[in-house]
């Protein structure tokens, strides 16, 4: 059939009184079969790392008969990621004809709970096992801090658990069932109690005659909701990658109109890393829903709706993941300035969901592939032009470093120019750029410790839990580093220093300010 002369849903003609077949009016349940379900199941596990949020979550799958429920468990129990399944199912079995693999597939499923989680529930017992199923998956009573090698990942069921049955912990619904009206909007309920920044909205996935339920569900959102949509679904994978885009110009206008290219540092405007903090913020928000929606940094195009009723479009997505963490490690400095220290007085407000993220490894090869070429034009002796341009070149690549990085990375360039550096072929920039930074503050510390006669064991250990002014005196460790200094050595640097003579407190606010501020500030040069 064309789908441009019958409609893959069926409707209701009003004008007509009577029902238009749509193409999937035709489809036998007999192509719902083995190969079916193989599919639903790959489907499930190929996407459950993502749709989970990595393990953190559960979900439900709901079939259209006892017996698929039995044939989908299954297949899942042998899953090869460690998903724990189970069945929840009427254990009143009406048809004889089908009791006989109902029932030995009750037992099956029983026994497979019992040997999972240590129980010994029997078909007598099938309400106990029903009750425990239950808080099992909604960590509630006695599984409130469940353990994750005793939680349940994905429960089967046909209606059991889609009225009533309330969680945070389920996030997504599988469907390999068709429903209609009140069902859908309580089985879709399922999913809609949020849990934080995790758990923004929940998900549906539904494999069975798709054009006939996004009909159903628009009849039952008409009809339980006033037709008001809004709030109740969130955008489609092609309105988020749209909005993905927009807000990556947004963040982009920020940095130029600062002068910065390639987001190799935060604009000094503190407005400006305003505007950059709430613009990377949201771009976060559609950049997690966009990936439980299947987005991936491994590819760029997709071909999406982005309004309903238009045909597909193909999006590029215009942020690579390079770009992703080196906007990631512009934000993290948020906290700091824009250098390397740590501050509790941040402007404005700052998502520490965000600032916990893994840049990972940032690939550093084109860094090193131009700081190689600068090497050999070097060593060759080659035009200052050519050298020129090769630093140039180089420096396009700073913005996958820290603004603390990139300044040691101009000290080594410096170093080499003068000769004061011997170029190593075993090293590579990044080589260079922590060994001159682990130096530099190794000396500052010690210069500090021999300044004020310091306990220089403890302060090196302070310097390392890179504390904050909230936690910088935890369990007294930052007196004890005061009661450590040497009064007579604290007299002689600081009256140096300001050029005058000191009374006893001032000497003590003095040494107290200088060696907080250098903790904090991760250090720095006290001359």
């Amino acid at each position: 059939m064309d789908s441009k002369q019958v409609p893959m849903a069926g409707y209701f003609n009003s004008s007509k009184n009577k029902y238009v077949m749509g193409i999937e009016d035709y489809i036998p349940n007999s192509q719902f079969g083995a190969s079916h379900r193989k599919t639903v199941v790959e489907d499930i596990l190929n996407n459950w790392i993502t749709l989970s949020r990595n393990n953190r979550f559960h979900a439900i799958l709901a079939t259209s008969s006892i017996r698929e429920a039995i044939e989908y468990y299954r297949l899942l129990k042998k899953n090869q990621i460690g998903l724990k399944v189970t069945a929840l199912f009427d254990n009143n079995f009406d048809n004889p004809d089908d009791s006989i693999f109902k029932e030995e597939g009750l037992i099956e499923i029983l026994q497979d709970y019992n040997k999972q989680f240590n129980q010994d529930f029997t078909i007598p017992k099938h309400t106990k096992f029903k009750k425990d199923v239950a808080l099992r998956l909604a960590h509630k009573m006695i599984y409130t801090n469940v353990k994750k090698d005793k939680q349940l990942d994905i429960v089967i069921v046909v209606n059991q658990l889609l009225t009533g049955f309330d969680s945070k912990w389920i996030n997504t619904l599988y469907l390999d069932k068709v429903m209609e009206y009140a069902n859908i909007i309580q089985a879709f309920s399922r999913t809609n109690r949020l849990f934080g920044k995790e758990k923004p909205f929940g998900t549906i996935r539904y494999y069975r005659l798709v054009n006939t339920m996004e009909r159903n569900i628009e009849d039952a959102v008409k009809v339980y909701s006033g037709d008001k949509k809004l709030g109740l679904f969130v955008d489609k994978l092609g309105r988020n990658l749209t909005k993905l885009n927009q807000l990556f110009d947004d963040i982009s206008a920020v940095f130029s109109e600062d002068g910065i290219d390639n987001f190799e540092k935060l604009p000094d405007d503190a407005a400006a890393k305003g505007k950059f903090a709430n613009l990377f913020r949201t771009f976060n928000d559609y950049l997690e829903a966009a990936q439980i929606q299947g987005f991936s940094w491994e590819k760029i195009e997709y071909d999406c709706v982005i309004e309903k009723g238009e045909p597909k479009k193909t999006i590029e997505v215009k942020c690579d993941e390079q770009t992703y963490k080196i906007l990631l490690l512009r934000y993290k400095e948020l906290l700091s300035g824009g250098g390397g220290t740590t501050s509790d007085d941040v402007p404005f407000e700052v998502d520490y969901t965000i600032i916990a993220k893994d840049t990972g490894r940032i690939d550093h090869e084109y860094l090193d592939s131009r700081f190689n070429k600068f090497l050999k034009l070097t060593s060759i002796k080659a035009s200052k032009q050519e050298i020129e341009n090769a630093l140039n070149d180089l420096h396009k690549y700073f913005a996958s470093l820290t603004e603390e990085q990139q300044k040691y990375a101009n000290i080594v360039i410096h170093d080499l120019q003068n000769g004061d550096l011997i170029a190593d072929s075993t090293k590579t920039f990044i080589d260079y750029i922590n060994e001159y930074q682990a130096n530099t503050e190794n000396d500052r510390i010690h210069h500090l410790a021999i300044a004020f006669g310091l306990d220089e064991v403890a302060l090196r250990k302070l310097m390392h839990l890179k504390v904050t002014k909230n936690n910088l005196n935890e369990y007294g460790r930052f007196a004890k580093l005061l009661a450590s200094v040497d009064k007579k050595k604290a007299r002689e640097y600081l009256e140096r220093k300001y050029g005058k003579k000191l009374k006893a407190f001032e000497i003590n606010q003095q040494t107290d300010a200088l060696i907080r501020k250098f903790v904090l500030e991760g250090g720095f040069d006290i001359g």
